[in-house]
């Protein structure tokens, strides 16, 4: 372990970061789109945009799945010198470090209004659903360990959006009370907890 310790953000709310933003701009483009007529027509492209909300959240939530797990399985006890990054923290910097995709995915989701109206917002808002879901599912996995997981800030990567990715080595664990967020990463109620 490092002497000094390191900087841990929660990997459920990295995961769930994104979920706001992309829902949001999703329920705001397809709800737009679905004023342009398009070349299919507004009732197909509702209709094949509901089709593809369930395919965006379910790539979204399978997506890296099993490194998940394995990562999550594998995770060492974290040190007492390891800093606990708040949640606000977490969520601002990445959304900060992903604010120009999601423009360009927004300014995509609207154009494609024209092709086929609602579709795009639509991919976009399950993308945020199955985000969601997925760190759901995280917070189902620290709760059977009654663990919380943790990354390595300087590991997420220029976006601060990678916790499974190729630079991430292993994950760390805390008692499931440490830190401001819950299991799944959502706000804990009732204030922040400790490194425990």
């Amino acid at each position: 372990m490092v002497r000094g310790g390191q900087g841990l953000a929660r990997v459920a709310v990295v995961v769930r970061a994104g979920a706001a933003p992309l829902w949001w701009l999703g329920v705001l483009t397809a709800g737009a789109g679905a004023l342009v007529p398009g070349f299919t027509g507004r009732r197909i492209g509702v209709t094949a945009g509901a089709a593809l909300f369930l395919l965006s959240a379910l790539a979204v939530l399978l997506v890296r799945r099993k490194r998940y797990a394995a990562l999550v399985r594998g995770a060492s006890r974290a040190a007492k010198q390891d800093i606990l990054q708040d949640r606000a923290v977490t969520v601002r910097n990445w959304r900060r470090g992903h604010r120009w995709w999601l423009l360009l995915a927004f300014a995509a989701a609207l154009g494609s209004a024209f092709a086929v109206p609602a579709a795009g917002g639509m991919v976009l808002a399950g993308a945020g659903a199955g985000l969601r879901l997925k760190a759901a599912w995280i917070g189902r996995l620290e709760r059977e360990a009654e663990a919380l997981v943790w990354v390595r800030v300087d590991w997420l990567g220029r976006g601060a959006g990678a916790p499974a990715g190729a630079r991430v080595k292993g994950l760390r664990s805390t008692g499931i009370a440490a830190g401001d967020a819950a299991p799944g990463g959502a706000r804990r109620r009732g204030g922040a907890g400790v490194l425990v």
